[in-house]
């Protein structure tokens, strides 16, 4: 995980998505997600970040 990844996900989780993924189905979840509560969009994006990246290292 890079730490620019890690901040953007923490100040603005769909960035840090969008920063991974692209325009896809989980910037959508995140951006619901965000809409709901900040705590909710900052945990799916930390996910995804570690998910992409656990992806790239196998």
């Amino acid at each position: 995980m890079g730490i620019v990844n890690i901040i953007a996900s923490i100040l603005l989780p769909p960035l840090g998505v969008f920063m991974n993924m692209g325009i896809s189905q989980a910037l959508v979840i995140n951006i619901l997600l965000t809409l709901l509560g900040w705590l909710p969009g900052v945990i799916h994006a930390l996910w995804i970040i570690s998910k992409k990246s656990e992806q790239a290292n196998v």
